[in-house]
C-alpha cells in the first residue's frame, strides 16, 4: 500500500469512481471497509489500539462530516452537482487515511515491523527521486508510460511535471506538483537517515542511496516550502540520534549540499533568487492578497464553512495556497480547529514519544515520525497540501506511525494496562544480533 502510493500515478483514475478512484486511495479505503466489516462482525476489538492519532483523524472526520451534512442539507448554500461531488471526494479521502492510519497503529508493533514498513514506503519515495532525476536531466517524463499501461483506468488531469523557475527546470517526480515532491521528501528523509543508520539490511552506502535521493529532489523543485521543510525536519530530528550518527549527520550536511550545488549548474543562483525573494515575488504577493478574501468567506459561513472541498478558485491568483485558509473556508472555523488537531497532534505526540524513550533506537525513529509530520503541519501553511494525492495519502502513514511509536514507548515503560501489553511485542529487538538493545551500525 505504502509503496504504491508513490507508484501508481494519481492522475490515472478508474472511471465509474471518478478523481477519487485512484490505486492507492482504492486500497485504503478498501483497507477501512474490512475494518469497519470486522467490527461488525465482531471479529475485532477497535478499542485495544488507542493513540493521539486515531484521536486526530476521528475529530476532523467529525468536523467534515457536520460541514458534509449541511452542505447537503442546505444549510450552507451553494449545494450544486460540482459541489456535492468535491464534498464526496473529500469524505472517500477522509476514510483513506483513516484506514492507513488504524491499520498502521495496530500492525506496526517493534521495531521489526516499522522496517518492514519503511521499506516499502522508501522504496516507493526512491522510484518518485528517480523519476525526478529523469525528469530533471533528460526532460523526459515516465509516467506518460503509465496511460497505456493502466487498462480500465483513464487520464484526469491535474499533474504538472514541469515548471520553469528562474535557469532550472523545476520537475514533480511522480507526484501532482513540484511543491508537493519537495514536501514529500522534506517529510521523509528523516526516515529515510533513520532507515540508513538501523536497518542491518544491504551495506551502508547502498542505504544512503535514499537520503541523497531525496535531498536532490527537494533541490531539483527549487521551492522555498522544500527548503522550509528541509530545515524543519532536521532541526527535530537530529537532536534525538544517538551521539554518533548525531555527528556523522552535522558533518556529512554540508558536504552532501556542497556536493548537490556543485553538480547542478544553475542551482545556487536559482535558488538564492527564490529564498531572497521579495514581496513583489508574485508567489508571495497572491499568497498576501488572498487574505481579505478569505476573511469575507469565512465571515459569511463562519462556523461549516462552503462545504468540504467546495472551494473553486476562479483565476489562478485566487488558489489558496495555504492550506489552513482553505479548511476554514470549506469547514468553517470548527475545521479548521478540528483541521490542527490532525496536523500538530500526531507530530507532537511522537516527539513526546521520543522524549519519553530510552531505547536509542525508538527514540530516534518517534523523533524522526515527529519530523516528518510536523514538517507537514508547518509546509500545510504555504500550500494546500490536503488537496494533492501523494501527500494527502503520505501524511496518514506518518500518523499511523506515530501511533505506533506512542505505544511502543508507553510499553516501554510500562505505564500500559496488562492487556494491552499482553498484544504487544518487544521493542527493542530490530531481528539481528547487531542491532539489540538500540545498537545499530552507527551509534557504537
Amino acid at each position: 500500500m505504502s509503496f504504491c502510493i508513490f507508484f501508481f500515478p494519481s492522475s490515472m483514475v478508474f472511471r465509474p469512481i471518478g478523481a477519487a478512484g485512484t490505486v492507492p486511495m482504492i486500497l485504503a479505503a478498501l483497507i477501512f471497509g474490512i475494518w469497519v466489516c470486522s467490527i461488525l462482525f465482531g471479529l475485532h476489538d477497535p478499542l485495544r489500539f488507542r493513540h493521539p492519532g486515531r484521536l486526530a483523524v476521528g475529530i476532523l472526520f467529525l468536523a467534515t462530516s457536520a460541514s458534509y451534512v449541511a452542505l447537503y442539507a442546505g444549510i450552507t448554500g451553494g449545494s450544486t452537482e460540482v459541489a456535492r461531488a468535491s464534498a464526496d471526494r473529500w469524505m472517500i479521502l477522509l476514510m483513506a487515511s483513516a484506514g492507513i492510519i488504524i491499520a498502521l497503529g495496530e500492525v506496526v508493533r517493534n521495531m521489526d515491523d516499522a522496517l518492514v514498513l519503511l521499506r516499502a514506503l522508501l522504496a516507493g519515495a526512491m522510484f518518485c527521486c528517480l523519476v525526478a532525476v529523469v525528469q530533471f536531466f533528460f526532460e523526459l517524463n515516465p509516467m506518460e508510460w503509465f496511460k497505456v499501461a493502466m487498462p480500465g483506468f483513464e487520464y484526469n488531469g491535474g499533474d504538472t511535471p514541469f515548471q520553469s523557475r528562474g535557469a532550472l527546470l523545476r520537475v514533480a517526480g511522480s507526484t501532482f506538483h513540484s511543491i508537493e515532491l519537495a514536501v514529500v521528501a522534506a517529510m521523509l528523509l528523516p526516515l529515510s537517515m533513520w532507515r540508513a543508520i538501523y536497518d542491518p539490511r544491504g551495506n551502508l552506502m547502498r542505504r544512503l542511496i535514499g537520503p541523497a535521493l531525496l535531498i536532490f529532489a527537494i533541490a531539483s523543485t527549487v521551492s522555498r516550502s522544500g527548503i522550509l521543510g528541509l530545515v524543519t525536519g532536521l532541526l527535530i530530528f537530529i537532536p534525538f540520534l544517538a551521539r554518533t550518527p548525531r555527528l556523522w549527520a552535522l558533518l556529512a550536511a554540508p558536504v552532501a549540499l556542497g556536493a548537490l550545488f556543485l553538480g547542478v549548474p544553475g542551482l545556487v543562483s536559482t535558488l538564492t533568487g527564490t529564498v531572497s525573494g521579495s514581496e513583489a515575488d508574485p508567489s508571495i504577493t497572491t499568497r498576501t492578497d488572498n487574505f481579505p478574501r478569505v476573511e469575507a468567506m469565512v465571515s459569511d459561513r463562519p462556523w461549516l464553512g462552503l462545504g468540504p472541498g467546495n472551494y473553486i478558485a476562479d483565476t489562478a491568483i485566487h488558489i489558496l495556497d495555504n492550506q489552513y485558509l482553505n479548511a476554514a473556508v470549506t469547514q468553517g472555523l470548527v475545521g479548521l480547529v478540528a483541521l490542527l488537531v490532525y496536523m500538530v497532534l500526531p507530530g507532537a505526540s511522537a516527539v513526546m514519544a521520543a522524549r519519553a524513550s530510552s531505547n536509542p533506537q525508538l527514540k530516534s525513529l518517534a523523533g524522526a515520525v515527529g519530523a516528518g509530520a510536523m514538517v507537514a503541519a508547518v509546509c500545510s501553511l504555504t500550500f494546500d497540501s490536503m488537496s494533492f494525492p501523494v501527500f494527502a495519502l503520505t501524511y496518514p502513514v506518518l500518523v499511523g506511525l506515530s501511533g505506533s511509536v506512542w505505544l511502543m514507548a508507553k510499553s516501554e515503560n510500562a505505564v500500559v494496562p496488562p492487556s494491552e501489553l499482553a498484544i504487544s511485542r518487544p521493542v527493542p529487538n530490530v531481528g539481528s544480533g547487531r542491532t539489540l538493545k538500540g545498537e545499530g551500525p552507527w551509534t557504537r
